[in-house]
């Protein structure tokens, strides 16, 4: 069984938390261990201010978190990406995906079609605690 959330807010840096805080709500009822609900919480950040960076700000950027019994799936966007975000954007950016790629299990990041989707997963190990 899999339970769906979506949450819409807009691309500024003072919904950060929110993301954070929904993320790790949904990680914590899903059963991952105190590990697991961190690095879930890094991970949606990231991927929300990854999106942020890639479009202009107040865009709405929807979240969907995908609970189930093997862990959680987050995808981010699709927002529409800037052409050419500025240097400060970049940064944020190569950041964020170095953050990503270390704390998910799986990482699709897209800049194609002129919009922006970033989709990531954490499981839950058989047997680890919490599972």
């Amino acid at each position: 069984m899999s339970d769906t959330v979506t949450l819409s807010v807009p691309a500024r840096p003072e919904y950060a938390k929110t993301v954070r805080m929904t993320a790790a709500a949904l990680a914590t009822r899903a059963g991952m261990p105190y590990e697991a609900v961190e690095d879930v919480r890094l991970a949606a950040e990231e991927a929300f201010a990854y999106a942020c960076g890639r479009t202009e700000a107040g865009v709405a950027v929807t979240l969907e978190f995908t609970v189930s019994d093997g862990g959680l799936d987050v995808a981010v966007g699709p927002v529409p990406a800037v052409a050419a975000p500025a240097e400060e954007a970049r940064e944020v950016a190569e950041y964020a995906r170095f953050i990503l790629d270390a704390v998910c299990d799986d990482l699709d990041i897209s800049d194609e079609g002129g919009a922006c989707h970033v989709r990531l997963s954490k499981r839950i190990a058989p047997g680890a605690p919490g599972a």
